[in-house]
């Protein structure tokens, strides 16, 4: 469209934060642009360095939301990600190994530099932070049995925030990653109870699934869901 050539013709002057936020515009919206994806990537991968951690992470989640792979682009996100990771949120370090694992793009090192950071700053994810990187590491298959185990802990606390679809991710890459927590099993089943009308019928079979898998009984969410 006429919007996406004007912006490959001048991007050599974008900042980082007008190349930030023009794809996130498009990746909110919907608007697929390839040809424009592909102009800035290479452009981001020049100024990477000059990226604001939100920019970041912005930039990443923009590309997975409209599903436009940049693997080179990932590569060098991933570099600049891990040298600053004590500078990132909750919010920024979730929606980046979102991005990586939505798009199925590997990065043994930042997934692994990313769990121990997130550790330390667990108490400041909100729901659906905490359920997006617990996904985020059992999509890539990358168990990290401390870092779910520190999550379990928070994911308890804050049942009550969780949406049906977050509580069903949660269980699933518990189940998928093989890690047991009956603690939150057993506090989830209550909370799913309790919300099923809000359940799709995709939810719900990932729910019984996770729980069938573990081998973690829950007679009353079985009857429920029955």
């Amino acid at each position: 469209d006429s919007a996406a050539g004007e912006a490959i013709n001048k991007l050599d002057t974008f900042k980082a934060q007008a190349i930030s936020n023009t794809l996130w515009s498009y990746a909110k919206t919907g608007h697929a642009s390839p040809a424009l994806f592909n102009a800035i990537a290479i452009e981001a991968i020049e100024k990477i360095s000059q990226f604001k951690e939100q920019n970041i992470s912005n930039m990443l989640w923009s590309y997975a939301t409209i599903g436009h792979p940049s693997p080179k682009l990932f590569d060098a996100a991933a570099v600049e990600t891990i040298k600053r990771l004590d500078k990132f949120t909750g919010q920024t370090i979730s929606n980046t190994l979102w991005s990586f694992a939505k798009l199925g793009h590997p990065s043994t090192e930042l997934f692994d530099a990313a769990a121990v950071k997130a550790i330390k700053k667990l108490d400041t994810f909100n729901a659906q932070a905490l359920s997006n990187t617990l996904w985020s590491y059992a999509t890539m298959g990358r168990p990290s049995p401390a870092l779910f185990d520190a999550a379990s802990i928070q994911v308890v606390k804050k049942l009550d925030q969780f949406i049906a679809q977050a509580i069903s991710n949660t269980l699933w890459s518990y189940a998928t990653t093989g890690h047991p927590s009956p603690a939150l099993f057993d506090a989830a089943s209550i909370q799913v109870v309790k919300k099923l009308d809000q359940y799709t019928a995709q939810e719900i079979s990932n729910t019984l699934w996770s729980y069938a898998t573990m081998g973690r009984p829950s007679p009353a969410l079985f009857d429920a869901a029955s």
